[in-house]
């Protein structure tokens, strides 16, 4: 009987290593999947590029060949570790590129996170572009679900917000996240910065709120 028991015991557990094995790899995409908003995208005033690599300037480019947007801006002042201003850089590649001068908008002022670039797009529209009703974010894919609620939240109902990542194989990131290390850390970031923004953004109150804005950043 304890035999039998033991071997029963040993097959429960091979049983169960081989279901997690199987079921390992689709619960990690799953788990980076969800970080991902791809929306199917259709025309709009603008395309919002926010501030990094030139990756996700490019896609903004192709998008705008393709027609999705009537104009292109970017936001973002120095980066010490890019080298540039990432706004007038932005504006300077999409000329190099063959986009219009007068298509290209910029704001190169400090930003210090995604809120505070989605307050500079909010700032834009007002003073430079109150017709504009539909905007196009460009990024990286993980960084698509924060900025959603980010972008939502600073413009309001008035201005319907699309998603559209970098593409994977475009972008430096992998869609099986947990094989590489880039990915790994920046998928780990991203469920912590979303539950910062919540705290932060929506819940937060009186010092407490002030001690999460001086976290503020990225």
């Amino acid at each position: 009987m304890p035999a039998k028991r033991a071997a029963s015991i040993t097959a429960s557990v091979a049983l169960l290593g081989a279901m997690a094995f199987l079921l390992r790899e689709p619960v990690m995409l799953a788990i980076g999947d969800y970080l991902v908003i791809q929306d199917e995208l259709k025309p709009a005033d603008l395309i919002h590029v926010i501030a990094g690599p030139d990756d996700r300037t490019d896609y903004a480019i192709q998008l705008h060949r393709q027609g999705y947007g009537k104009q292109i801006f970017f936001t973002g002042g120095w980066c010490s570790y890019h080298g540039y201003r990432h706004g007038e850089h932005g504006s300077e590649r999409s000329v190099a590129q063959g986009i219009p001068q007068e298509d290209i908008a910029f704001d190169d002022s400090e930003v210090t996170s995604t809120h505070a670039e989605a307050v500079r797009l909010r700032e834009f529209i007002a003073r430079n572009a109150p017709q504009v009703r539909t905007v196009i974010i460009v990024s990286d894919p993980y960084h698509m679900r924060r900025s959603r609620w980010t972008y939502e939240k600073v413009l309001g109902d008035e201005i319907t917000v699309q998603m559209a990542p970098v593409p994977f194989g475009t972008t430096p990131y992998q869609r099986r996240w947990w094989q590489d290390q880039a990915s790994r850390q920046y998928v780990a970031k991203e469920y912590l910065k979303m539950f910062y923004y919540l705290a932060r953004y929506q819940l937060a109150f009186g010092p407490g709120k002030d001690w999460l804005a001086s976290l503020d950043r990225e």
